[in-house]
């Protein structure tokens, strides 16, 4: 056998031998490929740009063609050039749409950069949308399995909508809450059966589970319910083709049907939409009693599965894991993408890659949800009020405290997942624990205003035997050894309540409180405890404003706060009568003490007493309630007037060089 031979045999048995490797390694890549969704676009579509066109010609150069893209769009971001860096992140994220940070770019740029720079808060909505958008509808179901763009997601729900860096925030929360009633409708009717915790989250798993249950396809409902067909026949006859057309107008005739002032609303808006009548008498035409709810459930699960691609199943599941949750807030938003990120992690976490994953942001936007339900959970929003041009439209979310216990179920989970919590070998401290003891002292000073000391002593006792409790602070068990009184007494004088900013923050807390979830609400008991909570801190305040400034202390520190109580209050209930349609405002007038309504009766005037008398003149027939029958004057209207002009007065006399912290 000659040397040529037997290199040949050799470089022919490696050959065979790579083959075969290849072929393996092939199939596991492939498998790994398909797992994580691994995929490029390899095909030219109608109408997408020239740079995609020219990427995909460039073959295995398309990387480098990519890497140009982003360079190119960095340095536009960079210069300001938003709109021209956008059209290049679209670009890249065609040529490569599993590159989560193309669409987390593009998102930023769109939620953030771009929709500070239009001048109404309609515009700036419509670029934050646009954001949202782009994750929710092209950047996850290209990257199911991404937690970066989960995360990203979550993120504009919790910090763009929900935060207040934006002055178009409560803009953006109004729409949301507009848009997710008409998806799903009002969450479950209030009741008082609600203070149990199980017993709510069973009555929302019983609402959310009518659309997780429905049919595929509209001939599986019809097979259901026979009646549904000539319904839908119906309803296509007025032209209401649009699956969310159809729930705009469903829930616009509903919420119609509950204003006292439906017979004008009815006139109002033959001239908006000519068939909304005609729609009504089908919505209420009794033959139809069983096809409407029928139709209704398929309908929200095709919209919610396809325009918004969330899973009804893990909405049921995210509710019986974290509580009533209603999708009308935008932290119920944050609260099921920021989970299903981690989710989608968790199941692609192995010990070998656990580097590539960052649980940690994702489970503190999880974190960060359920401490905002727990604070503004519990929504009042009109709705009514929100589709009719240039009406005042309440949006209000004041505490629900079914999500205490949520807060506490999670943190085991998101320690196991965190490294910078671990405490196994922690000497001092770990912000996990920081965190929930914050969230406790606001948990049980809540409890303790509404006059729930069985659950404030609960929550305090729970901190003190909190095993993984900082240990950095050696005071800190004492602290929580304190009786609850003393607690909350250490709360009030002790820590920052004597700041103005925190003392207003608590103020206010506690009128919304006793204004939403007691006058509005319908709690009595509620707004006396909401009130008297108010009136404490409001006391400490300024007791502790006293004994610490030495000049000048009424100009300087009353400023910050009126130190009239009921002054305080009265501006308060001003200003949340303002935010309100006139049904509700109606609601609030008459159960309200009479001094809080002499605050309120001015504005009152100039809001609806000009339209309910030329109502008035266009109803001979006298159907509608005057403004005097809907909003009598108080006895204490003289008194109020007298006290608010003698505080503005003073405010104007006030010194500029107002201590501020």
């Amino acid at each position: 056998m000659t040397r040529d031979t037997r290199i040949q045999i050799l470089a022919s048995v490696v050959l065979v031998l790579c083959l075969l490797a290849s072929g393996v390694l092939a199939v596991g890549m492939t498998a790994v490929a398909g797992r994580a969704k691994l995929t490029y676009t390899d095909r030219i579509e109608d109408g997408q740009p020239i740079e995609v066109s020219v990427g995909i010609a460039m073959g295995a150069f398309r990387g480098v063609f990519v890497n140009f893209l982003w360079i190119r769009a960095e340095e536009m971001k960079q210069e300001g050039k938003f709109y021209e860096a956008i059209q290049l992140a679209g670009a890249i994220t065609k040529l490569q749409p599993r590159f989560p940070r193309v669409w987390v770019f593009h998102a930023w740029n769109l939620a953030y950069n771009l929709s500070v720079g239009t001048n109404t808060p309609e515009e700036r909505w419509v670029w934050v949308n646009a954001g949202i958008r782009l994750l929710r509808d092209e950047g996850i179901p290209a990257n199911p399995n991404d937690m970066l763009i989960h995360k990203e997601l979550a993120w504009i729900f919790m910090h763009k909508i929900g935060g207040y860096t934006d002055d178009a925030n409560p803009y953006y929360k109004k729409q949301l809450a507009r848009e997710w009633t008409i998806v799903l409708g009002p969450p479950p009717a209030r009741g008082p059966e609600d203070r149990d915790r199980d017993k709510i989250i069973a009555k929302y798993v019983a609402w959310l589970s009518q659309f997780r249950d429905a049919p595929d396809t509209l001939e599986g409902v019809i097979a259901q319910e026979p009646t549904v067909r000539p319904l839908s026949e119906l309803v296509r006859g007025m032209g209401v083709v649009a699956q969310d057309q159809l729930l705009a107008r469903y829930e616009m005739w509903q919420a119609m049907k509950s204003s006292g002032q439906k017979a004008e609303w009815t006139r109002l808006f033959k001239g908006i939409d000519p068939q909304l009548e005609a729609f009504g008498a089908a919505v209420d035409d009794p033959g139809f009693a069983k096809a409407w709810p029928a139709l209704l459930a398929y309908v929200r699960k095709r919209v919610l599965v396809r325009k918004y691609h969330m899973e009804p199943d893990r909405m049921v599941e995210y509710t019986k894991t974290f509580g009533p949750i209603d999708w009308r807030h935008y932290a119920a938003h944050s609260l099921y993408w920021s989970q299903k990120g981690v989710d989608a992690g968790r199941d692609r976490w192995t010990e070998a890659s656990k580097r590539d994953f960052d649980f940690i942001n994702a489970d503190r936007v999880v974190a960060q949800s359920i401490q905002e339900l727990f604070r503004s959970g519990d929504l009042y929003f009109d709705f009514f009020s929100s589709s009719i041009p240039g009406q005042y439209t309440m949006w209000v979310g004041v505490p629900n405290v079914h999500f205490v216990s949520s807060y506490k179920g999670v943190l085991d989970e998101m320690r196991k997942r965190s490294w910078a919590d671990q405490t196994d070998q922690r000497t001092s401290y770990t912000p996990l624990s920081a965190g929930y003891e914050n969230f406790l002292k606001d948990a049980v000073c809540f409890f303790y205003a509404r006059g729930d000391v069985k659950n404030a002593e609960y929550w305090r006792k729970e901190m003190l035997t909190y095993k993984e409790i900082n240990l950095n602070d050696r005071e800190q068990r004492e602290y929580w050894a304190m009786s609850l009184d003393e607690f909350i007494e250490h709360e009030l004088r002790d820590n920052e309540i004597t700041r103005p900013a925190i003392a207003i923050e608590q103020v206010s807390a506690g009128l919304q409180q006793a204004y939403a979830g007691g006058l509005l609400g319908g709690d009595q008991e509620l707004f006396l405890r909401g009130m008297d909570w108010a009136k404490r801190v409001h006391r400490v305040f300024f007791e502790a404003q006293w004994r610490t400034t030495a000049v000048d202390v009424k100009t300087a520190r009353m400023e910050q706060l009126p130190e009239d109580f009921q002054l305080c209050a009265g501006v308060q209930f001003l200003g949340f009568v303002q935010s309100l349609g006139m049904d509700d405002a109606e609601k609030v007038y008459d159960v309200a003490p009479d001094d809080l309504k002499g605050f309120a009766y001015d504005l009152l005037v100039d809001h609806f007493k000009g339209e309910l008398e030329e109502r008035a003149k266009a109803d001979p027939g006298n159907q509608l309630r005057s403004f005097d029958r809907m909003f009598p004057p108080p006895d204490s209207l003289g008194a109020v007037r007298a006290k608010m002009r003698a505080y503005f007065d003073s405010r104007q006399k006030a010194d500029v060089n107002l201590e501020r912290k």
